[in-house]
């Protein structure tokens, strides 16, 4: 019950849900999510370490930069709440808004700039 309570005070948050449908794309850089939401690495950095302890994201680092994915469901009801996420978040305008923003940038992102 304590870890079910955990993984679920990780959605508690408007951010974690919007990082979390931006890592519906793929394997993301800190820095590429930071231009998705316009806000600042410390912000993002302590939102995606909430997730990460709660079990919605991993991370692995390549040099100084960490990427972030979204985890493998370790039970049913984690793959019952990301499906309904990854169906619901898309059609929210902020999601929309943010997909657009991150598309912009990556189109337009110096290759050495995280990696």
């Amino acid at each position: 019950m304590e870890q079910l309570a955990e993984r679920l005070k990780g959605l508690s948050d408007p951010t974690r849900l919007r990082l979390l449908a931006l890592l519906d794309c793929g394997e993301l850089c800190i820095c590429d999510l930071m231009e998705a939401l316009s806000l600042p690495q410390s912000k993002v950095s302590r939102h995606m370490s909430f997730l990460k302890k709660s079990g919605w994201v991993t991370s692995h680092r390549k040099g100084k930069w960490v990427y972030y994915t979204l985890a493998d469901p370790d039970d049913q009801l984690q793959v019952a709440i990301l499906t309904t996420l990854r169906e619901y978040l898309p059609n929210l305008a902020v999601g929309a808004e943010d997909h657009e923003r991150l598309k912009q940038y990556l189109k337009i992102k110096n290759a050495d700039s995280c990696g």
